[in-house]
């Protein structure tokens, strides 16, 4: 199994993982570990929401990167 993140902006446009440091982790603990300790530069680089894939596959999403008020 591959996990990874999908990106887009506030307003749903893609945004090229390679652009922002996306990776592939082989679970899904790992890859939301990575999200949680990247989430504020990610959201600096452009990022407004994220979804989890395991194998291509849409496993939940949209989350925002908004910072909490």
């Amino acid at each position: 199994m591959s996990w990874s993140w999908r990106f887009e902006t506030a307003s749903g446009a893609a945004v090229d993982p390679g652009d922002v440091g996306g990776a592939e982790f082989s679970a899904q603990g790992d890859a939301e570990s990575w999200l949680g300790e990247t989430w504020r530069d990610l959201a600096e680089r452009g990022v407004g929401q994220v979804f989890l894939l395991e194998d291509g596959r849409e496993v939940y999403g949209p989350m925002s990167l908004a910072a909490p008020e």
